[in-house]
């Protein structure tokens, strides 16, 4: 079920805010009803996959009691060990199976061996790579002494299924909702709520309205690759990191709004990456969930920054390669992480050498094309397709902009700079003050009415993919 549809918006959202609201529930009950919600909402994806979810709940639940309870460092590793071989074999069969074997395949060939695997075709499971990445954070905070074991069944079931972040985020710490979970009874907060509605409709309009709308002009760009010329790759290419960027934005929005509605305060996801002076920065404001994961899970537990630049680099790119893996079982993804991973380790070095400080204006346009730079390897099916596009981007077929004209041309260009600009010079939606007024009453219905006008074009979220 997508957030941008009928279904939600008129039957399943009110239903559930009614039921988690209104009914006179305990709080045991009251988190049963919205894990209960949750499993209808990831059920009405693929109906298949809830038994996985629930499958993934209840080991970790588990083992999270005899973390805790483990009286010796070797019993704790061992339930340790377990949580992550279970959560890590779990996406080793859905997400990387085949494309591990398709690459020996590939390497056998060119090899002229005779030995081949079989390559499974396997729906990937929606969400499939963020509540892994809970279920698996939560026995290491407990490991960690970090974080206490969840008091119910029903605690844990409703932190790792929520559905307002259950498919693309904000990856959640136990730590950071436990406290919400159990005060689930509490009196509605009016002026969250509002917030949460205001949040849930703008971050519609980023996705309904902008990014869907770059979508659809940027589609038949992308039908032929390999006949891109020079302008119509450059907008092909600016046009995604538009896409994207209102995409994930929208999403990450709208699930902190819906998170407000229910009474329940998310991490902030997003923040406008676009205006970072920096790689470093950039990733501080992208996905903000996911790299403070890859930091305190990965990044930290290898050393961080603490041995020297050599080993600095080397836990830099050790991350990012895996972070682009989180991302996409696929080559593509590999060296999108490879890249960031470089990208990182320059800003590192350069910064350990003392290296001089660039206009602020300057920094934020080299950073943003390296970004741009990046985002080929992440829309590209291929990376035969990946190398057409950054061929076209250097002109390697001329320069003709005739397949404008199959996007709209100049009219086209202006929306494009447009959004852009909106991208490098407005202010994010956690940085405009609350007030809830009639007019912004007013304006939310309003937009909320010409989203649900285009609901018949909806599309899902990319993030959706991982």
């Amino acid at each position: 079920m997508l957030f941008n549809s009928y279904l939600f918006v008129l039957a399943f959202l009110p239903v559930v805010l009614a039921a988690w609201w209104l009914l006179p529930l305990r709080s045991e009950q009251r988190l049963a009803t919205l894990a209960g919600a949750s499993y209808v909402f990831y059920g009405l994806w693929d109906w298949r996959f809830t038994g996985l979810l629930a499958a993934s709940t209840l080991l970790d639940y588990a083992i999270g009691k005899r973390l805790h309870a483990a009286t010796t460092s070797g019993g704790r590793k061992r339930w340790m060990l377990a949580s992550v071989s279970l959560n890590l074999g779990v996406l080793a069969v859905f997400k990387y199976a085949g494309f591990a074997a398709s690459s020996f395949n590939s390497v056998a060939a060119w090899l002229q061996s005779g030995g081949r695997l079989p390559v499974w075709d396997i729906v990937l499971p929606v969400g499939i790579s963020f509540y892994t990445f809970q279920t698996m954070s939560y026995a290491t905070d407990i490991y960690r002494r970090e974080a206490k074991p969840a008091s119910s069944i029903w605690h844990f079931a409703a932190y790792v299924s929520m559905f307002p972040q259950l498919v693309a985020g904000p990856i959640v710490r136990y730590a950071d909702v436990d406290a919400q979970l159990k005060s689930a009874t509490r009196r509605i907060d009016w002026n969250q709520f509002a917030s949460g509605v205001r949040f849930f409709v703008a971050g519609m309009a980023q996705k309904v309205l902008l990014a869907d709308l770059m979508a659809s002009r940027i589609a038949p760009l992308w039908e032929e690759p390999a006949q891109l010329q020079l302008v119509g790759a450059w907008f092909a290419m600016l046009g995604y990191a538009v896409q994207l960027y209102f995409d994930f934005a929208g999403y990450s929005n709208m699930a902190v709004g819906l998170g407000r509605m229910l009474g329940f305060e998310f991490c902030q996801n997003f923040d406008s990456p676009y205006q970072s002076e920096s790689i470093q920065a950039f990733w501080r404001r992208w996905h903000m969930s996911l790299g403070r994961m890859l930091r305190d899970y990965l990044f930290i537990p290898l050393g961080g920054n603490r041995g020297g630049a050599i080993l600095t680099v080397r836990n830099l790119l050790a991350v990012m390669l895996l972070g682009g893996l989180w991302h996409g079982a696929g080559w593509t993804f590999v060296l999108w992480g490879a890249y960031h991973g470089a990208l990182l380790a320059v800003n590192a070095l350069w910064r350990i050498g003392g290296g001089f400080t660039l206009p602020r204006s300057v920094a934020q346009a080299a950073t943003f094309l390296a970004v741009v730079g990046g985002w080929v390897l992440f829309r590209a099916a291929s990376l035969q397709e990946a190398g057409d596009v950054y061929g076209a981007m250097l002109g390697a077929r001329g320069v003709e902009g005739e397949p404008l004209a199959a996007v709209g041309g100049v009219a086209a260009a202006a929306v494009l700079a447009a959004l852009l600009s909106a991208t490098w010079f407005l202010p994010n939606l956690w940085r405009i003050p609350e007030r809830l007024n009639a007019w912004s009453g007013a304006l939310a219905a309003a937009v909320l009415t010409l989203c649900l006008l285009r609901f018949d074009s909806a599309s899902p979220f990319l993030y959706f993919q991982f």
